[in-house]
């Protein structure tokens, strides 16, 4: 739904990690193709992500300064107070310059000034929480909140509508078979062979790269085809005997829309981006979680696994053995796969950037009627 009244200036702040930029930058771009008179700005800190990717995008950034919050008694507890009026103030700076009509938050360091500095001047507060386990940011700006949209359908937050996760463009109106030619071909992969996407992210992660790295014989000799992008800096040259399926190895996909058009199956992190871009492409997974943190990572997993369409391997238990007892059995059974594909497919929303929009157009429509 688009409102008649439509909103000329926005301000969206989230940043530090991709978890919070890619949704940032997705809705960003939906809320200027249904307004492109729009102005949309970034709230960023200068450390984060979102100083490179946000001008890159062509969106205006704007920055506050970051204020982490101390975990046990110390001198920078003493500073806090200080610390979050000046980015309280810098956010509210922000609103006032840009005229915002509503600030969209999505969570760390950069949201809980924004909230702040909105609810002082009566702005309207929309808030999209990425991961399965809501963070502080959010949890405060939802009891304020016009409208708060959740990626899973677990996250408890006040008010909440399960939307999704905004993804890009290339990723939620990927045709899988229409690209699939182009993308093997991309690679220097063959059209015969099961296809193993394994990925950790940018970073990479040590854990599959080693399991991995030790089968790469037994996996191209039992004609399980490997795209296996290890993460910067941490590439090797696959030891293959020359036969059998190909191994490739990057160390960062550019195209990443490509990579999942290759895959029948993906070995990866349970990232909230990650798990979702997957849901709306229709690919199984074995997901991996990051064995550090609060634990939203096995959480972020739990619906689609629930639904079939993956599987959840704790970090320890992905060995060698591992890929020879399960990973293979599995990738090569086209039946299996294809029902956990379509399972996963059910979990997909490809169009939650265009939701989470309509509830940014909503909140502008209030404001404006009040």
């Amino acid at each position: 739904m688009i409102p008649l009244s439509s909103p000329t200036s926005v301000l969206l702040a989230g940043g530090g990690s991709a978890g919070h930029v890619s949704p940032l930058l997705a809705l960003a771009d939906a809320l200027r193709r249904r307004h492109p008179e729009l102005r949309v700005t970034a709230l960023g800190t200068q450390g984060g992500l979102e100083a490179r990717l946000v001008p890159a995008r062509g969106y205006d950034l704007r920055f506050v300064p970051k204020v982490p919050l101390p975990r046990r008694p110390s001198a920078d507890l003493l500073r806090l107070p200080g610390r979050l009026k000046a980015a309280v103030d810098a956010a509210g700076a922000a609103i006032d310059e840009t005229g915002a009509e509503v600030v969209v938050g999505f969570g760390g360091y950069v949201s809980a000034p924004a909230y702040l500095a909105a609810r002082r001047r009566h702005v309207p507060i929309v808030v999209h929480e990425q991961n399965a386990r809501p963070g502080l940011a959010n949890r405060l700006g939802a009891r304020w909140a016009s409208a708060v949209a959740t990626t899973f359908s677990s996250t408890s937050l006040p008010h909440a509508q399960r939307v999704g996760m905004p993804l890009r463009r290339e990723v939620s109106t990927l045709d899988r078979a229409a690209v699939r030619a182009e993308a093997l071909e991309h690679f220097g992969l063959e059209p015969q062979w099961p296809t193993v996407l394994v990925t950790g992210g940018s970073l990479g992660a040590q854990r599959l790269n080693d399991a991995f790295r030790a089968r790469v014989a037994r996996l191209t000799e039992g004609g399980v085809q490997v795209l296996h992008v290890t993460g910067l800096g941490k590439e090797f040259v696959p030891e293959t005997t020359g036969t059998g399926a190909p191994y490739v190895v990057l160390p960062y996909a550019d195209r990443m829309e490509l990579a999942y058009a290759v895959a029948d199956l993906v070995v990866a992190r349970s990232g909230a981006n990650t798990v979702c871009e997957l849901t709306a492409v229709g690919l199984p997974a074995v997901y991996v979680p990051l064995p550090v943190g609060n634990g939203e990572q096995v959480l972020n997993a739990t619906d689609v696994v629930a639904a079939g369409g993956g599987l959840l391997v704790d970090d320890a238990a992905l060995t060698p053995d591992w890929i020879d007892t399960v990973l293979l059995p599995l990738v090569t059974d086209a039946e299996r796969v294809a029902r956990m594909a379509a399972a996963a497919r059910t979990l997909g929303e490809p169009t939650a950037d265009e939701t989470l929009a309509d509830l940014v157009d909503r909140a502008a429509e209030g404001r404006n009627r009040s």
